[in-house]
């Protein structure tokens, strides 16, 4: 699997088309396409030159020639693989923001999940696999338990919205994560945001805690995105950086020691501006500099400055452009 060229990362999502409007006088709202939009983005920006991108998609028909022009935009991408045009209605998101990263959420539409039958196909064309859970409902866990059984490749899941239930007039609600030892199971590595995190460990006490018991041969790497506040992390003691080691350790009796934990706090300033998809920015970067070589904490101090970068644009529209610039400026770290 390592010597194909290109290699390939698979990045599972949904493609939303976002209606985001502002309360207290800020900017006009914004109509266009979000969800997966914001990591396609990110990975287009961050990947090795020597990376492909295959999104893995479902894309309701009735918005499914603008998804079409929206996808065909960027440079490095294959669009012919993993998209899937299905009958029903797309999946659309209006968010309303009533602070500075407060917002309500409602999701209308809704295409299917995907079954292994149909999603195993697809990942065993790709190296590398990132799974987010933009609507929740890309895969059921029994999907989860087959690619993780069934792909032979890394897997980085961004669980965001496993956590969201779905209330009236689809109003998204935060939820616990119900089966979530399963759910953790079927990744090398998963990422959260702080309030995710806390409703993680809700029925069993300090959720850093619980982090440290969960990692080890299997789900190697938690990583926490705390918005101003930077990203935590909690690894496996032997966790390396390199994500195509990671399915090395699978099934193996777990290294002795304890978990490694820590955080990288944003540096400068806090920015002010547009929060939309800043969580997808910061883990399709951070993959993407693991996958490039970096260490794990360097790899979480460029995801920082890059989400910070996604704070001054709006939307997903020539958002790759905007954060390689980003990129180019700061250079190694």
């Amino acid at each position: 699997m390592r010597e194909r060229t290109p290699k390939r990362l698979g990045v599972v999502g949904t493609l939303v088309w976002d209606t985001i409007r502002y309360r207290d006088g800020g900017p006009e709202q914004v109509e266009e396409w979000g969800g997966v939009a914001y990591a396609l983005s990110a990975f287009e920006a961050a990947l090795p030159d020597n990376w492909e991108i295959v999104p893995i998609v479902k894309v309701g028909s009735d918005l499914s020639e603008s998804a079409w022009r929206f996808l065909r935009s960027f440079p490095r991408m294959d669009v012919e693989t993993g998209i899937r045009v299905v009958p029903e209605p797309n999946n659309r998101v209006e968010l309303v923001y009533t602070g500075p990263e407060r917002r309500t959420e409602r999701l209308t539409g809704g295409v299917p999940p995907w079954l292994w039958a149909e999603l195993g196909p697809l990942a065993r064309t790709c190296d590398a696999l990132y799974v987010n859970f933009i609507s929740g409902f890309e895969m059921e866990l029994d999907t989860a338990r087959s690619l993780r059984s069934g792909f032979a490749g890394p897997t980085y899941a961004d669980l965001h919205s496993l956590f969201l239930g779905i209330g009236r007039s689809g109003l998204r609600v935060p939820q616990e994560l119900p089966s979530w030892r399963a759910w953790l199971r079927c990744f090398d590595a998963v990422q959260m945001n702080t309030e995710e995190f806390q409703l993680l460990g809700t029925a069993v006490g300090d959720p850093w805690a619980l982090a440290a018991r969960a990692v080890g041969p299997e789900l190697k790497l938690i990583v926490v995105t705390l918005g101003a506040g930077g990203a935590g992390y909690v690894a496996d003691a032997a966790f390396q950086s390199d994500p195509l080691y990671w399915p090395d350790t699978r099934h193996r009796v777990a290294t002795p020691g304890p978990a490694r934990s820590g955080t990288e706090p944003a540096d400068g300033a806090e920015v002010v501006g547009d929060p939309t998809g800043c969580g997808d920015v910061w883990g399709a970067t951070f993959l993407a500099r693991l996958l490039g070589g970096d260490q794990l904490q360097p790899a979480m101090i460029q995801a920082n400055r890059v989400a910070a970068k996604n704070m001054g644009h709006r939307g997903a529209s020539d958002l790759h452009r905007h954060l390689r610039d980003r990129l180019s400026t700061q250079g190694d770290v």
